[in-house]
């Protein structure tokens, strides 16, 4: 089950990374959505990296986070 949803996770948080490449209308309701689930992950995330530039890799160390869990479990 945990795992389900672990996996559920990272395909939200693989569409957010795509609307970052596509920059959809912040008004749309899925975007907010999906934007409100993971944005309390990547935040914190993103605010221990080092800033490099334009490119955000909190989402890579979500995803390795994700998958790490998934091997422990």
């Amino acid at each position: 089950m945990l795992i389900r949803l672990l996996d559920i996770y990272s395909i939200i948080l693989l569409i957010r990374v795509l609307m970052s490449w596509v920059n959809p209308s912040p008004f749309n309701p899925i975007v907010q959505i999906i934007y409100r689930l993971t944005e309390p992950v990547l935040g914190p995330v993103r605010r221990v990296l080092p800033a490099f530039g334009p490119i955000d890799l909190s989402p890579i160390v979500v995803f390795a986070a994700i998958w790490f869990l998934k091997v422990l479990i």
